[in-house]
């Protein structure tokens, strides 16, 4: 298990991903719990026949899913989404922590629902990417193209950012530019005493 796991999490479009990418060119290990789901969802992945089995063709364009067609159905409906979320989060959780035992240094977790799957026991600490509802209702409809009532709806059927903020160490405010964002991040990390050690070559 690694030495030292760092939570880091947040509601959509609330500027996650852009922390990873910081950490990540730095040199730090994250392990991304929605690149492993793509992983799974990818032509050929492990999840694709269950999918198929419970939503049918008409969420694939021929052997590969169609996410937003998928994204579509689940985010419209709580039971429909509560049916996914079971199929999947087993076979990610179990991949998170065949990848954290494989890496004996500190290391991010970065998962959207670290809260909602419990997966924060796992973490020594946790923090969170933050932007108030109306910039989440911003980013999604510019990046997904939807109303504002489906933006609205994606972002109610998580736990609310504020929520997930108030139970993190340490919140990141990302409505300021990413370069920004990106430093306070690395600064946070730099400080953590795990780190300082692994770097002097200290034990943890």
């Amino acid at each position: 298990m690694s030495s030292y796991i760092v939570g880091l999490t947040g509601g959509i479009a609330c500027g996650k991903s852009n922390l990873s990418r910081a950490l990540q060119r730095a040199g730090v290990q994250v392990i991304d719990a929605d690149a492993v789901s793509r992983g799974l969802t990818a032509p050929g992945g492990k999840a694709l026949p269950a999918i198929r089995e419970i939503w049918g063709d008409q969420v694939f364009d021929g052997d590969i899913l169609n996410r937003r067609a998928l994204s579509d159905r689940v985010f419209s409906d709580p039971e429909e989404m509560k049916k996914l979320n079971g199929l999947m989060h087993p076979m990610i959780l179990d991949a998170i922590r065949r990848a954290l035992d494989a890496w004996p240094g500190p290391a991010v977790l970065e998962a959207p629902l670290l809260y909602e799957t419990g997966i924060d026991a796992w973490c020594d600490e946790v923090w969170c990417a933050y932007v108030p509802q109306r910039e989440q209702i911003r980013r999604l409809r510019h990046r997904e193209g939807v109303t504002w009532r489906e933006a609205l709806r994606r972002i109610r059927s998580q736990m609310s950012a504020r929520e997930k903020a108030k139970r993190s160490r340490h919140v990141i405010r990302t409505d300021g530019t990413k370069e920004d964002s990106a430093r306070i991040v690395l600064s946070l990390w730099r400080q953590l005493p795990a780190v300082q050690h692994e770097a002097e070559g200290e034990p943890t």
